[in-house]
């Protein structure tokens, strides 16, 4: 009876080690970061256990095996004893099912299908073998290390996981029932920005509205009541010739002034602020940000001005356009008969997109 009690016990121990293994393996590490720096106890004593699963493979394959071992030299002397000499196959082919279902298939399984709560479990035992078994384990891997050198492998040379961009991408649409339509199409347009230059988003320069003060001045005081922009280019002629950019805030008081005329506009007109046009927009907005702008003129290679940008326009490319939206722009596409669509030139290609899927 107490080599069978002993028997039991170790297939137990072994279900526990093959268990915790799987479990320790399985977990998902980006939430084990997360739950360790809010202060979980059993998912800091588990983040510390895989920074070395060199060290935790060894002590686990040594707790597994010689388990396993002890298991299969009782079991040869109970069928020694029960069977005598024949009884060594047959221990051995019952021994091999009861692991393969009790200590292997099943404890892994269901390892594989709740990682963190028996992972949280196993940190707690591993951590006091480590303590105990370090000498060994350290001789152990000193040797399986040796030999993966031997075959061209550095294990000091393992990287953690990281995530790149697409990687990222799939685990929104994987994450997608745990945010709303909404907000993870805002998550992945954020990924979108670094591929995304200023020339893609910017108000082209045959649509920049501007302050001519070639026109005559009633004119120009008429636009300047009327413009829904806080901010207006101000040139001679055209944007070629930029004198400066007009801040409206500062003029909305002095529209009835008569004296107010095109010399003391001049003089409220700022420097403007020039960006070139392949800037990612995640640069752009950090630059707007640190000069403290919202308004941008767009240059190319020559120096030109190709058009103009806002805070809002990139703004736009993660929450969407604040006006028009989607109705605006469809009243630049017109369904054709045999199925196709004629679109205007001036259309945003990327809000067509977009739009229309």
């Amino acid at each position: 009876m107490l080599l069978f009690a002993a028997l039991v016990l170790l297939i137990l121990l072994s279900a526990v080690f093959s268990g915790s293994e799987t479990a320790l393996m399985a977990i998902n590490r980006y939430r084990l970061r997360h739950l360790a720096r809010t202060g979980h106890g059993g998912a800091r004593r588990v983040e510390t256990l895989l920074r070395q699963p060199d060290r935790l493979i060894g002590l686990v394959l040594l707790g597994n095996n010689f388990v396993n071992i002890l298991a299969s030299s009782i079991a040869t002397l109970i069928a020694l004893r029960l069977w005598g000499e024949a009884g060594i196959a047959i221990g051995a082919a019952l021994l091999t099912v009861v692991l393969l279902i009790f200590s292997e298939v099943t404890p892994k399984t269901l390892a594989a299908l709740h990682p963190e709560r028996l992972a949280f479990v196993a940190g707690y035992y591993l951590s006091a073998l480590m303590a105990v078994l370090l000498p060994l384990v350290l001789a152990v891997n000193f040797v399986s290390n040796g030999l993966l050198r031997l075959l061209g492998v550095r294990p000091e040379d393992a990287r953690q996981d990281s995530l790149g961009r697409e990687e990222l991408r799939t685990l929104l649409f994987e994450a997608g029932h745990h945010f709303s339509p909404r907000h993870r199409g805002m998550l992945l347009r954020i990924l979108d920005l670094e591929s995304v230059v200023v020339e893609d988003v910017m108000v082209h320069r045959n649509e920049v509205r501007y302050l001519d003060l070639d026109d005559p001045w009633p004119e120009l005081l008429e636009q300047m009541r009327s413009i829904p922009h806080s901010r207006l280019p101000v040139c001679r002629g055209s944007l070629d010739h930029l004198l400066g950019v007009l801040p409206l805030r500062r003029v909305m008081h002095l529209l009835g002034d008569s004296t107010f005329d095109p010399e003391r506009l001049q003089g409220l007109l700022q420097e403007p602020y020039y960006v070139p046009e392949g800037t990612p927009l995640t640069q752009q907005l950090l630059q707007f940000q640190a000069q403290r702008e919202r308004f941008a003129l767009v240059v190319n290679e020559y120096g030109d001005a190709v058009g103009l940008v806002t805070v809002e326009d990139i703004l736009g490319e993660i929450i969407g356009e604040f006006s028009g939206g989607s109705a605006s722009l469809m009243a630049d596409v017109h369904p054709q008969s045999d199925g196709s669509c004629l679109v205007a030139g001036s259309a945003s290609v990327r809000e067509l997109n977009r739009t229309m899927g």
